[in-house]
């Protein structure tokens, strides 16, 4: 039975109608996750200490397909509950085409910086070249990779969370399969993960594309539009917390990769690349939750339902609460096989990685309600304050924190950096819903 946006949302009804995304954004994380594991045990710690330090920057330029994913979902849901679906419409595929305008162009950027960047964050010899290898086959793919961010949001906002879904799940049998094949069968070594995952992008980012060219008789569908500097601004700003919350997490990972390089070397950052694989996993059921519900919040907003937006703000926070102690629970009983996982060939390594999850499992108690914090402000068409959380959250904190803390607790002080940022930002968030409460009258 199809769930509208529309509908009065209760426990069960909010589970199901989020479970496609949270599945989606989970399943996303988890091939994401594969080329870590065969480059890891097929290829070596050297390439796979290489994928984690470019990673970011690549994140960093497909991330501004999340930023026109939920700004603009949450503008053409808001249109939707007022009732224009032909300018919603409009909306849709003005948006649409200016992302694959602007992955083109980030892709060119890329090629420009890959070089300079890897060099100017310590990589040399080996790793260098490792670096780049990797950086420039997954750079062809960019456009894809932007889209694929992208309808990971608008599916919902279409109404069609299943599709989302289904691309999600081709994309990451399509991974995991050539991952297999390129690494672990053919001696592709790492120009084979790069390569598998690059074709998976394609898939994840272009079969939706061609869907919604396609299908001309659902809610949304890809046809004319005409320019709107303010619309695309407003999508913009709207999404520029989720933007801003990948481009600092990158950012971020780029420092906790030079400290940990200063203060634990290659081993520092192979333990912290499988911690940001399992955070990725874990932290993706806040973000599925946050994408699912986000357009249930706009259409509610836009139609003036404020009972409803009280309604499904407490809910979210129950359910939430329930999702961290989980996942708190799960990663401490899990540390160990994660560990043995990717690094069980080194003794030393999944010593360091095991310790560092005995910490570092104490965050996912505090980073869903920032995260669903964020989202609920970017629902709400309040791009300043869902940006003010993300930037203070992944950016602010996290950087004074892991600037700080080594100089007193060495090595430990990075992983406790990780848990107390995430605690600060529920505190900023807290105050946040309780200042805007009467404007927003949830």
């Amino acid at each position: 039975m199809k769930i509208q946006l529309s509908e009065h949302f209760t426990y069960r009804k909010l589970l199901r109608f989020t479970l496609p995304s949270i599945v989606m954004l989970v399943f996303s994380s988890i091939y994401g996750v594969v080329d870590g594991f065969f480059v890891s045990n097929f290829v070596g710690k050297t390439a796979f200490t290489a994928v984690n330090f470019i990673i970011p920057f690549l994140m960093i330029l497909g991330a501004v397909g999340f930023m026109f994913g939920t700004g603009g979902g949450a503008l053409i849901a808001k249109t939707m509950g007022e009732g224009d679906d032909r300018r919603a419409n409009e909306l849709f595929s003005l948006i649409v085409y200016s992302s694959i305008l602007c992955g083109v162009v980030l892709s060119g950027v890329g090629f420009l910086l890959l070089r300079p960047l890897a060099v100017a964050l310590g990589a040399e010899g080996i790793m260098l070249q490792d670096c780049i290898t990797y950086g420039t086959v997954l750079l062809f793919a960019i456009p894809a990779y932007v889209l694929q961010y992208e309808f990971q949001c608008l599916c919902v906002t279409a109404e069609k969370p299943n599709l989302g879904l289904a691309v999600t799940v081709a994309s990451g049998v399509t991974n995991m399969v050539l991952d297999a094949l390129f690494v672990a069968v053919l001696p592709f070594g790492l120009p084979g993960a790069a390569a598998a995952t690059a074709i998976s992008q394609c898939v994840g980012g272009l079969l939706p594309l061609l869907y919604f060219i396609r299908n001309k008789d659902g809610r949304l569908h890809l046809g004319r539009t005409h320019w709107d500097a303010r619309a695309l601004l407003k999508t913009c700003t709207n999404g520029s917390s989720e933007l801003m919350s990948n481009i600092s997490m990158s950012l971020v990972s780029m420092l906790y990769n030079a400290q940990l390089l200063h203060y634990a070397g290659e081993d520092g950052i192979a333990a912290y690349g499988v911690l940001m694989y399992v955070s990725m996993i874990f932290q993706a059921m806040f973000i599925g939750y946050s994408v699912g519900t986000a357009p249930v919040v706009s259409y509610h907003y836009g139609a003036g339902a404020h009972g409803e937006l009280h309604s499904l703000l407490r809910k979210s926070a129950v359910i939430i609460a329930g999702f961290a102690v989980a996942m708190f629970v799960g990663a401490r009983l899990l540390s160990g096989p994660l560990s043995r996982l990717f690094v069980g060939y080194d003794a030393a390594l999944l010593a360091m990685t095991r310790h560092a999850f005995s910490i570092f499992s104490f965050g996912f108690l505090f980073s869903g309600f920032a995260i669903y914090g964020s989202s609920f402000f970017t629902a709400l068409n309040d791009g300043l304050v869902s940006a003010a959380i993300s930037f203070l959250r992944t950016l602010v904190f996290q950087v004074l924190c892991v600037l700080i803390f080594p100089l007193f607790w060495q090595v430990d002080g990075i992983w406790v950096s990780l848990m107390s940022a995430e605690a600060m930002a529920v505190c900023v968030t807290v105050v946040f819903l309780r200042v805007k409460q009467r404007v927003y009258q949830y």
